[in-house]
């Protein structure tokens, strides 16, 4: 975590692809090596870990995502590098509230410690054990970035997410007839009117975001 922070000392929007390819060579790592796949095949593992560092600076506030794709250190980052630390990992970053709350919530869903992703959940775990143990971090790290997302959208925007999200859930209507409501003033916060099911019997009205 330590030298994906330095990397973003300079206070500039960096691309998250760039920082990968210099962290790797920071670290002398060899094509071969960058280039080796997760067990699932999906990513490279050295990307993958980078961007396990970085989701956890994000959620301890010392990094933040100006853009898609970007990262930018914050005025917190600023002051931890300042300070001269050897080392930052998990245990570091539970000084910070938000990285607490981050975990609390992730044990919530998985009933256990969130730990760095290369470490099993056991050293005798089975592999459908691991695999079940990795499925569960990644899916909770994927839902906390996307309320985060969420949180940040317009009010139109978000309107028309609750709208798609219902319809592809299956209920009733269309988007077309749910959108009739949507950005109507005295509403009373209501997103968009949805049909409860296929008949027309029943209406649902999803209300805002709080």
């Amino acid at each position: 975590m330590l030298p994906l922070l330095k990397g973003l000392a300079d206070g500039g929007e960096h691309k998250f692809s760039g920082l990968v390819g210099e962290l790797g060579t920071d670290f002398h790592l060899s094509e071969e090596e960058l280039s080796e796949l997760l067990p699932s095949g999906t990513q490279p593992i050295f990307a993958n870990r980078v961007g396990w560092a970085r989701l956890y600076l994000k959620k301890a506030g010392l990094l933040d995502a100006p853009k898609r794709g970007f990262l930018q250190i914050t005025e917190r980052g600023r002051k931890i590098l300042s300070e001269g630390h050897e080392r930052i990992d998990a245990k570091f970053l539970e000084r910070f509230p938000e990285f607490v709350a981050f975990k609390q919530r992730d044990s919530a869903v998985a009933a256990e410690p969130l730990s760095a992703p290369s470490e099993p959940a056991t050293p005798s775990s089975t592999p459908f054990e691991m695999l079940e143990d990795a499925y569960g971090r990644i899916r909770s790290g994927l839902a906390s970035e996307l309320l985060e997302t969420l949180q940040k959208v317009d009010p139109k925007r978000f309107e028309q997410i609750v709208i798609d999200l219902l319809v592809t859930m299956g209920y009733g209507g269309s988007r077309v007839d749910a959108g009739k409501a949507i950005g109507k003033t005295g509403d009373q916060g209501i997103d968009g009117i949805i049909k409860e099911d296929h008949l027309g019997l029943g209406v649902i009205g999803p209300t805002s975001r709080r």
